[in-house]
């Protein structure tokens, strides 16, 4: 899509791609209706049918398009704008050309249905006398509040902060995720019949187990929210957070909300970003725009291939170099770099001392190498931290209610079901941080073993 020019849009907050007219989607739907085998529905976690949409977009059917994907996706403006399109990895197009755009013709196919007021509230025609309740308002616990409710389930979602949607509210910047956009959605839900209940810490403000009394199924839905640390020299000093806390302010303060804790902005700082990802990529998006002194976003990782290499071939997701539409806006990105110990002044950190190093393969995996003499100084006043998140918080819901969990600390679930029978889990809290695509997909998994389990169950 078109964007804004980088002078024009690190001088707001507000989104600045410009979808294409319909004329143009039309024209490059129309690019995939020779291909022989859809690898791009295999490789999208939803299921999207991506053929049969472009066959839809390509011939001006774009009603019918909307029902189509919304059969597969609840919410295409989420996944439209942040997923990282798996589908057009996996497009038979890039073997040896440009892939399709998918996309963009699902943001252009559901902005199109609410342009026009097609996009209605769905309600059921039987309710099942059967409650859930779901920890969480992530895309992982509205997909599945809305399949359950439309299945005729009474379903109420609990949600510790003051705002719905996870982190889609309070993690995505406001210029990748426009926060009216998933106000919209949330009304949606809500004249479908999910009820909604902010402010409140399932396991703090109401106990777990008084929702097991009080409802005949539990899904929880509480994300990753264990951050990776660096346990190195330093970390204590002041001027270090984690990325999440530095997001979820400035997201706040664009929404007139009170900052309670102490601000953190790069305003005229030197700013190091520790972590090569798309979250350490916002970070730098947002220290820009507050108009940060430099910015450089570090990774231990080597730099990644700009092609496809051999180890990773068609239709098999590629390695290689992403760059995010931040890093078009400045900064510098460094990669082979491993902090060794922060420096600092009067309790202020001040800079990282960091070394060069090399990977080596071999039978067992790689193995990272310091390279000798290679130990230098960043200049930081801000250090944020976006190296992602290990596991759910164990603490609370997961302990009070004896809920096992796997080797990496997530929530260990058979068909989402947990070892308690009603109690089930969906996204990262079950799978460990990943896409939207795949918290969305998980929730609908969800749902559906949820709804099995209703019928079924002696509740």
């Amino acid at each position: 899509m078109k964007k804004e020019s980088v002078l024009t849009r690190v001088s707001h907050f507000n989104e600045f791609y410009v979808l294409h007219d319909k004329e143009t989607m039309e024209k490059q739907a129309d690019r995939c209706l020779d291909c022989g085998v859809a690898f791009c529905n295999y490789a999208c976690p939803l299921g999207n049918i991506n053929p049969d949409l472009n066959y839809l977009i390509a011939h001006q059917k774009w009603d019918k398009a909307l029902d189509l994907l919304h059969r597969t996706n609840n919410f295409p403006e989420f996944t439209g704008r942040l997923c990282p399109a798996l589908c057009e990895a996996a497009c038979s197009l890039s073997i040896h050309g440009q892939a399709m755009t998918c996309k963009d013709i699902e943001l252009s196919i559901v902005e199109y249905g609410f342009k026009n007021d097609l996009i209605k509230p769905i309600k059921p025609f039987v309710k099942s006398g059967k409650s859930v309740a779901i920890v969480g308002s992530g895309p992982a616990g509205l997909a599945a509040a809305q399949e359950l409710v439309r299945l005729g389930h009474k379903v109420v979602v609990y949600e510790k902060s003051h705002e719905l949607g996870g982190l889609l509210s309070l993690g995505i910047p406001d210029y990748k995720l426009d926060k009216s956009i998933i106000k919209r959605r949330i009304k949606q839900l809500s004249e479908e019949g999910v009820m909604f209940i902010t402010n409140c810490h399932v396991g703090e403000d109401v106990k777990a187990k008084e929702l097991l009394d009080k409802y005949d199924a539990l899904c929880l839905c509480g994300g990753s929210s264990v951050p990776r640390q660096l346990d190195v020299k330093g970390q204590t000093f002041k001027g270090i957070h984690f990325a999440m806390d530095y997001l979820t302010q400035q997201n706040m303060i664009n929404q007139d909300f009170e900052i309670k804790s102490d601000l953190i902005n790069a305003k005229d700082k030197h700013v190091v970003i520790i972590g090569g990802g798309d979250t350490g990529a916002d970070c730098l998006g947002v220290a820009l725009r507050q108009g940060a002194k430099s910015v450089s976003q570090i990774e231990i990782m080597s730099k990644p291939p700009e092609e496809r290499t051999t180890d990773m071939p068609w239709p098999y997701w590629p390695m290689t170099l992403k760059t995010n539409s931040a890093h078009e806006e400045g900064g510098k990105r460094m990669w082979s770099l491993l902090t060794k110990r922060f420096e600092g002044h009067n309790g202020h950190v001040s800079g990282l001392s960091c070394v060069e190093v090399a990977w080596h393969k071999s039978e067992s995996g790689y193995k990272m190498v310091e390279l000798e003499n290679s130990e230098f100084v960043i200049e930081a006043d801000l250090v944020l931290f976006a190296m992602g998140f290990l596991h759910p918080n164990q603490e609370g819901v997961i302990k009070d209610l004896d809920i096992k969990i796997d080797e990496r600390g997530n929530i260990h679930g058979t068909k989402n079901q947990t070892n308690h029978k009603k109690i089930f889990a969906a996204g990262d809290m079950h799978r460990g941080q990943s896409l939207v695509c795949k918290a969305i997909a998980d929730g609908r998994h969800a749902a559906k073993h949820i709804d099995e389990y209703l019928k079924t169950a002696e509740v």
